[in-house]
């Protein structure tokens, strides 16, 4: 099982691949992003479909992701719910590529996933401020964006 993750993400995110294209980058780059809302979703150990439905929804509306390739990344992260994963490898993927203005909306993205069940659990607050952390967004920004999508 972890095998098949580590050969999805070496294929999808690995950034020294020789045939990289600045398409294939973007793609790296987007896939960063819908891991680390995966995650999200599985923070509170109950993976919600309305949280599904929004992390599906913001990808396609911002990212414009294959459908294929949404399912691919679904299925293995749900086969991998129980494991624990780095958030380095994600992150430092979208440090190198993100100015801080995209930074600050994918925090928000991920405020809107953990807000779709209608219920803000303490572990998906937890991740997004690590995230929020290790992407080097100031504290004001991380509360600027949760009260804003709380507020919708």
């Amino acid at each position: 099982m972890l095998q098949n993750i580590s050969i999805f993400f070496e294929k999808y995110l690995n950034p020294t691949l020789e045939s990289d294209t600045g398409d294939n980058a973007i793609d790296r780059i987007h896939l960063a992003c819908a891991a680390l809302m995966i995650e999200l979703c599985k923070a509170d150990y109950s993976i919600d479909d309305s949280e599904l439905e929004k992390i599906s929804s913001i990808l396609q509306k911002k990212f414009n992701l294959p459908e294929d390739t949404l399912e691919e990344l679904f299925d293995l992260a749900q086969q991998e719910a129980e494991d624990a994963t780095s958030l380095y490898q994600f992150t430092s993927l979208i440090n190198e590529a993100y100015e801080y203005p995209a930074k600050i909306t994918l925090i928000q993205n991920m405020w809107e996933v953990a807000f779709a069940d209608g219920n803000l659990d303490r572990y998906e607050e937890h991740l997004i401020r690590k995230v929020a952390e290790l992407l080097y967004v100031s504290h004001s920004d991380f509360i600027k964006t949760k009260l804003a999508v709380k507020n919708l």
